[in-house]
């Protein structure tokens, strides 16, 4: 009995370190898949404090926690199951899919850098125009609403990146690292989130209440700096945004045999690194941003006047010609 008892100890306990590597190997792949993923997710986070601004400083953080939770269900409710059938059925799809979701950052970011230097007649004109009257509780949902869409599409591009990204074959695991990697960003980015909005909170806090001169000073300083961080995290958010949409449509023209943006890319790293032997991981990994930055802009500029002229357009026909719901 003793030994029989022994021998399924002895089983059970390899099993458990079968699944303890198994859940090593996941977590390291999700981390793995998410760093892949960095431009995307700086951009999230730099995009969603501006839907809490406007409203009082005891519904910010139920707000973020409400777009929290509409990630978290985009990714793994819709976005999740997407990917895994997709990976299955048409793998082939992946780096065209990427390639649009690129493209996309890419457009996104040149237009953020075009209305930094030239804001549209329109933006000035919407600025002119009195609020319309609406209860604080419809505003808030509106809010959350807005912010559950922008982060389905950039979420969306999250799990395809790290799908492409993802090393192992079995569909369980890459399920797991999926799941893992989309719930861990998801809560990185909405924590990070909330500490930026709260931020001068707590610097009005220890202004007030801090018990030597220092942390009262830290405490104006967080205060006065924090307008200024997120302009900062705006500038980083749109070139992170930019430089890895390049990268990624850069990667998918070299897959379908146009090396060309990928040489130069792979030149200028390569260059830095020589050049720079004491900071060579750093010089390579900052000239290939710069690269991917650049490449990505010119591609968004090329692409602003087909969104207004093609893509809005034919939109617009298409909305024209569904059946409208009926009002209740």
């Amino acid at each position: 009995m003793s030994v029989g008892l022994l021998a399924l100890l002895d089983d059970v306990a390899g099993i458990v370190k079968v699944a303890a590597a198994s859940l090593d190997d996941v977590a390291g792949q999700a981390a793995k898949a998410g760093v892949k993923a960095a431009g995307a997710v700086i951009d999230d986070a730099a995009v969603t404090p501006n839907y809490v601004q406007g409203f009082t400083a005891d519904r910010e953080l139920p707000i973020v926690g409400k777009i929290a939770w509409g990630s978290i269900k985009n990714k793994l409710l819709f976005l999740l199951p997407a990917a895994l059938l997709l990976s299955f059925f048409a793998p082939w799809l992946i780096t065209p899919l990427l390639m649009i979701g690129g493209a996309y950052l890419c457009y996104e970011g040149a237009e953020k850098v075009f209305h930094m230097l030239a804001p549209h007649e329109a933006e000035h004109h919407e600025a002119s125009l009195e609020p319309a009257s609406i209860d604080p509780q419809s505003l808030e949902d509106q809010k959350v609403g807005g912010a559950i869409k922008t982060d389905f599409i950039l979420s969306a591009e999250i799990m395809t990146i790290i799908l492409a990204a993802i090393e192992v074959q079995n569909f369980w695991s890459r399920a797991a690292i999926l799941a893992v990697a989309g719930i861990g960003i998801t809560v990185a980015v909405y924590g990070a989130v909330a500490l930026i909005v709260k931020g001068d909170d707590f610097g009005v806090f220890m202004a007030r209440n801090g018990r030597t001169p220092v942390g009262r000073g830290f405490g104006r300083g967080l205060v006065v700096g924090m307008p200024y961080f997120m302009q900062v995290l705006s500038v980083v958010g749109t070139a992170a945004m930019t430089w890895v949409g390049g990268s990624i449509v850069a990667h998918g023209l070299y897959e379908f045999g146009l090396s060309g943006p990928a040489v130069v890319i792979e030149t200028a790293a390569h260059w830095a690194e020589q050049t720079f032997p004491a900071i060579a991981g750093f010089g390579g990994w900052l000239a290939t941003a710069f690269v991917d930055f650049f490449f990505g802009l010119i591609l968004g500029v090329l692409l602003i006047p087909v969104a207004g002229y093609v893509i809005a357009p034919a939109w617009k026909a298409i909305k024209g010609v569904l059946p409208k719901r009926a009002k209740a």
